[in-house]
């Protein structure tokens, strides 16, 4: 079982139609799965695991 282990969560805002009605919307968190080198599992952003990419390096 993988863990969460950010603490980024939806935005909300709107969508703006041509006429600039408002309807309610929002935007998911890019979780991925990534396997840590003691072989746990976490759900990670994908921003967070590009950094954790840089840091290994």
């Amino acid at each position: 079982m993988a863990v969460k282990a950010t603490n980024k969560k939806p935005l909300a805002g709107n969508r703006r139609s041509h006429s600039l009605r408002a309807t309610k919307h929002t935007q998911k968190v890019n979780l991925q799965l990534v396997t840590l080198s003691d072989g746990k599992k976490v759900r990670i952003s994908a921003r967070e695991k590009r950094a954790l990419n840089k840091v290994e390096k």
